[in-house]
Formats: structure tokens, sequence, C-alpha cells
């Protein structure tokens, strides 16, 4: 087969069997018959002389060689969407389009309180799905269109196929129960390595960036608690002697809502850049356009206190304890 052969259909097609993983959903994705796919997937395996997708499990999975076109096909069609064929205008006042943030629990209750209430009120029927994956997995959901948007902290997420900015910095401060017996207004050096830890640990995050300080420090905690999880922080150190340290907007957050106090850190913290990324298929699209808009516009060049501009959490002002 000739590279003449070789037309933007069957690239659609591929990119469809990369996105279903069946050729009757990637069909019906298509508007296209199960026999049209089949026989399209018969042309690219002639073409580029390997399986490309073989059944396993129910499923087709993606040869080697077909990985390695995956980016490149993802390349050509967003090209071709966004350079060549003209998107549609995109109305927030009437669209009910459903956008997909991948969002740790993390960037949750960061971003999600104010950017709802601005999607609310300017698109009163669009809807968000919020999910969380590894970020060995985020880049190709981004290249498959399954994510709209990714907030956050994402270590060594680079490719000449992602766009991102730079949204603020990230600095971290401790939490302790407002009681604790070791530990008044402030923290040492001796107190923080001292006291029981409560680590999060989550994959490619910020925490990631404070280990890496203490290490570069030499200093070393007495950790008794690792969780991938950061919603069941504010009870266990509310009810124990633990303290734990937490990115500042988590730390304002939780003061808020539970007996805890926040502490500066006997060191200067380790800043990390919270940026949103999208994928050059989405560049152009005028919906993801208004979203990064709005992203932008109420994070850019801001360290979130979250609970000073959001209606959410402006109920919530004045319980617990602020250090």
């Amino acid at each position: 087969m000739a590279y003449s052969d070789l037309d933007f259909n069957l690239l659609k097609v591929l990119e469809a069997l990369f996105i279903h993983r069946s050729a009757s959903a990637a069909a019906e994705a298509l508007s296209v018959t199960q026999p049209s796919v089949s026989l399209s997937l018969k042309r690219l395996r002639a073409h580029f002389g390997d399986e490309l997708f073989l059944r396993q499990g129910g499923r087709m999975v993606p040869t080697a060689v077909a990985e390695r076109l995956r980016e490149p096909v993802a390349r050509i069609i967003a090209t071709v969407q966004s350079d060549i064929v003209p998107a549609g205008p995109f109305d927030p006042a009437s669209s009910d389009r459903c956008f997909v943030l991948s969002l740790s629990d993390l960037g949750e209750l960061t971003f999600l309180p104010d950017l709802m209430a601005s999607i609310r009120q300017k698109a009163p029927r669009v809807t968000v799905q919020s999910v969380t994956l590894p970020t060995r997995e985020l880049k190709g959901a981004l290249v498959d269109g399954d994510v709209d948007l990714a907030l956050g902290y994402f270590y060594g997420f680079d490719s000449d196929n992602l766009f991102s900015q730079k949204l603020f910095d990230q600095t971290f401060v401790c939490l302790a129960r407002v009681d604790h017996p070791d530990i008044g207004e402030s923290l040492s050096v001796e107190q923080f390595i001292r006291a029981e830890h409560a680590i999060i640990e989550q994959d490619g995050r910020s925490q990631e960036v404070f280990e890496r300080r203490l290490e570069t420090l030499g200093l070393e905690r007495h950790v008794v608690l690792r969780s991938p999880h950061f919603m069941s922080v504010p009870l266990l150190i509310s009810q124990s002697d633990m303290i734990t340290t937490v990115p500042l907007a988590v730390g304002r957050i939780y003061t808020k809502l539970t007996g805890l106090k926040m502490l500066a850190l006997p060191f200067q913290s380790p800043a990390v850049e919270l940026k949103q990324f999208w994928h050059r298929r989405s560049h152009a699209d005028p919906g993801t356009v208004w979203l990064r808009r709005i992203v932008s516009k109420l994070f850019t060049g801001h360290d979130p206190t979250i609970g000073d501009r959001s209606s959410f959490w402006k109920s919530f002002k004045g319980s617990g304890k602020n250090a």
C-alpha cells in the first residue's frame, strides 16, 4: 500500500480503536458499520505490516507498533481538526457539554469550589466529571480525548503535544491538633523530628517535592502512617498526637473545618508549580478554550485561599482555629 492510500479516514479508525478497544464501539463512535471498521483495520495492517491490535480478554490490545503510532496519529487528527476544519461556536449559556477534568483529591479541594461556582454562574447546563488517573495513564487519556484538562502538579509531565500554563506556586505547612502536648503556636526543627508523622503518598504528586527537600536538609521524619488519601487527614490528626505536612491551600481548609492548628515549617518550604495541561487536539476547541480561560482567570498568580474566595468555603469561616 502506497502512502497515498493511507487516507484520513483510516487514521480516524485507528484513533477510534485506540480509544474504544473494540471494533463495534469504534464503528458506533464513527457512525459506520462494524464491517467497515474491520476492512479499514485490514488495510492498516497491510500498510504497516503489523497486526496493530490483538484480541485479549474481549478487548483489542495495541501492539508495540501501534503504540508508537498513537501520538503521531493523534497529532495529525488534531492538526486537521484545529487548523483545517473550523470548530463550531461555544455558547456557555446554552451548552450542555460535559467537561472531564483530571484532579487528585487535593486538586479537587484546591480548584473545584471556585471553578464550579464560576461554571454554574456562566454555564448553568454545563457539567463536570472529575477523574483521578495515575500520571502514566493521564497522558494517554489527554491524547485520546478522554480528559479535556488536567489540573495540578505532575512531575515529569512533558510532551511535544501537550500545552501547559503555570497557575501558581504552592508551598507547605504543618498541621497539629490545637491542644497538642508538645507543640504550641510554632514548630522547631527538634519538634518536627521528634513528632510522629502521617504522610500522604500519591503518584507523581507534590509530596515527593517535600521529600526531596527533607533529603537535601538531611532531616528524617518518624513516620507512623502512610496513606494515599488527603481526606482522612483531619480526623486522624485531630484525634492523635501525629502531625502532617500538607499544601498551604489544604491546611487553610482543614483549620476552618476541624480542631487543627496550622504551623509554619521550621525551614524554608519548597514550592511546586501547579499548572493546567491540555493536548494539542483540544488547543483550538472553543469549549476547552473557554474553560481554560476561566481556570486562568481564577487561579493565575494566586496562592489560593480557598475559604476566602469561594462562596462554599465562606460558610465555614470562623469555625476552627487558625494559626
